[in-house]
């Protein structure tokens, strides 16, 4: 259950991470948005990023083993690098239409899904 609720937590986290940190790229189509200055810009993505904050710093807490969580600390680091790539990728596909996922992106993908497996593997 504590792995569920990790990842689930992870999933949320980086949902909020990538709309604070490339969000903003495709909200400058709207008119009223780029007659905002950087530092406006800045802190409207810190007040999103303050969500991703909110459900990363538990699903650690909550899956961390030292705290009685199912993975170790290099564990949780690549499970969140894993998550952070597909919701990139599936925000990428549905809000940035004029981008494409090539190839090399896949394969790129695909090595740091390895890398997932051969941390897990003992």
């Amino acid at each position: 259950m504590r792995a569920v609720l990790t990842i689930l937590l992870l999933i949320l986290s980086n949902t909020f991470m990538t709309l604070a940190w490339y969000g903003h790229l495709k909200f400058s189509e709207w008119k009223w948005f780029n007659k905002l200055g950087l530092i406006s810009i800045i802190l409207i993505s810190w007040g999103i990023a303050l969500f991703e904050y909110m459900f990363q710093v538990p699903a650690n807490r909550i899956g961390y083993e030292g705290n009685g969580g199912p993975f170790s600390l290099v564990q949780l680091k690549v499970i969140q690098e894993v998550i952070t790539l597909i919701v990139f990728g599936i925000f990428t596909i549905l809000v940035f239409k004029n981008e494409s996922i090539r190839w090399n992106h896949i394969a790129a993908f695909v090595c740091i899904v390895i890398a997932v497996y051969l941390i897990f593997k003992k």
